[in-house]
């Protein structure tokens, strides 16, 4: 059996209704937006956004970035000096890596400063920097 559709109050799109309250004709999404206990009809907000880093995650990269900055300031220069090496060091390369790599985030006897070419040579050539103990 086909439902006919019909207007929904709440949105003005013609689709099945799913709930008639106080003569109001809802669609399911609109009706679980709705507080029926809420005589004004004021919706609920729908436009909520998961945060995408939590308050833990936060903390430990507020803690990171510290760490990072006084380790490139004591190791100025780059440990790894491969083809085509800047000699300054910009970044910080973690040898654990996947899903190692979490629990070894703020160890810095785990970290190598680095320039960015000899970090995108190590991130390019995984086999090689392995046998170099470059990545573990």
């Amino acid at each position: 059996m086909k439902q006919k559709l019909k207007e929904c109050d709440g949105c003005g799109k013609e689709t099945v209704i799913w709930k008639n309250h106080g003569g109001f004709k809802y669609c399911k999404y609109c009706w679980s937006c709705q507080n029926p206990k809420n005589k004004d009809n004021i919706q609920k907000p729908t436009d909520y956004k998961i945060p995408q880093v939590s308050s833990k995650r936060k903390k430990k990269d507020a803690e990171y970035l510290k760490l990072r900055q006084r380790y490139l300031t004591d190791f100025s220069l780059c440990q790894i000096a491969v083809k085509d090496c800047s000699i300054n060091a910009t970044d910080v390369h973690h040898t654990y890596a996947g899903a190692n790599r979490d629990a070894f985030y703020l160890v810095q006897s785990t970290w190598l400063a680095v320039c960015r070419n000899c970090h995108d040579w190590v991130h390019a050539h995984p086999k090689e920097s392995r046998a170099l103990g470059y990545l573990k």
